[in-house]
């Protein structure tokens, strides 16, 4: 059974930090690429980060700069650390793992990131 189970989410102050994990069971975790994708109320789920089997990353622009994926194969994790947060960061955020060659993917559940004073 596959399990994608994230955690770290939160309120916290503009301006500050957080670190998203996502722990992976159930695949062989090094295949995939994983993501983290968020979803604010009333739009759409949008890519947020992405790391590719090998290590290559890529951004929203608007996380350029401020975000940082990452992942550790021995530990099947994956993280996202958001500084510099600010209230559009406000979403829950969601990790997903992918196999490009197959097309296979699956999702967390999501945890909630608040950004507010």
């Amino acid at each position: 059974q596959v399990q994608l189970v994230e955690s770290g989410g939160g309120l916290v102050q503009p301006g500050g930090s957080l670190k998203l994990s996502c722990a992976a069971s159930g695949i062989i975790f090094n295949v995939y690429a994983m993501a983290w994708y968020r979803q604010a109320p009333g739009s759409q789920r949008e890519l947020v980060a992405q790391i590719s089997s090998g290590g290559s990353t890529n951004y929203a622009d608007s996380v350029k700069g401020r975000f940082t994926i990452s992942r550790d194969n021995a530990k099947n994790t994956a993280t996202l650390e958001m500084n510099s947060l600010k209230p559009e960061d406000t979403a829950v955020y969601y990790c997903k793992a992918v196999r490009f060659t197959t097309g296979i993917n699956y999702w967390g559940q999501g945890t909630q990131v608040t950004v507010s004073s």
